[in-house]
């Protein structure tokens, strides 16, 4: 039986947790650089090592894109990265999933699709034919991307936002929860509303 280690041990990796058994797959252990006194059923959370991690399959079970990014620029060169799907989503033959991506349940992922490295797609997203999707981008709950939109790097999607078709969201930038997107938003920039607004733009 194929296993793997978990590196984060908030919310997020519980949810991970269930997916790997859902797959009939073994979790060997999880690690944290801040590992919490007690853990979900009552796995075992380690502080991070070479030891830990050398050779090991590994998920990053932290939702912060930024976060994320540093612990695989730190450890990437130790071990390597898993890709999941829980079993109740759809993901077309014809699509791409990039390595430590992680798609949650009752996803559905539609003909030529780009979905980059270590991605969220969290539970109920729909993502229509031809969107391209860059790495460490976190779509939230029951997100809607109609087709051939594109999601720059580390983008954050907020839970059930819908996005029409042909639009870009820019790198780094964050759509507030239940947003209609109906142009494109720049890089850094926070949009929320119906139709979607930009309330700000980082420098």
């Amino acid at each position: 039986m194929s296993s793997m280690v978990l590196y984060g041990a908030g919310g997020h990796a519980k949810v991970i947790y269930d997916i790997i058994l859902s797959n009939n797959l073994l979790l060997e252990y999880l690690v944290d650089d801040n590992p919490p006194s007690s853990f979900f059923h009552h796995l075992e959370v380690f502080i991070p090592s070479e030891d830990l991690l050398k050779g090991r399959k590994v998920i990053i079970a932290v939702g912060d894109a930024i976060a994320r990014e540093k612990i695989v620029n730190k450890v990437s060169n130790i071990c390597s990265f898993e890709t999941l799907i829980h079993h109740s989503s759809f993901v077309s033959r014809f699509s791409e999933l990039g390595e430590g991506t992680v798609v949650m349940p009752l996803v559905c992922v539609n003909a030529e699709v780009k979905i980059g490295k270590h991605c969220i797609i969290n539970t109920g997203c729909v993502i229509e034919h031809e969107c391209v999707i860059e790495d460490y981008v976190h779509l939230s709950p029951s997100v809607t991307l109609a087709g051939n939109i594109t999601i720059k790097k580390g983008a954050q999607i907020g839970i059930g936002t819908r996005i029409i078709p042909g639009v870009t969201i820019g790198e780094n930038a964050i759509v507030g929860a239940g947003t209609v997107v109906i142009k494109d938003v720049p890089a850094g920039a926070t949009v929320v509303g119906n139709p979607g607004k930009i309330i700000k733009i980082k420098d």
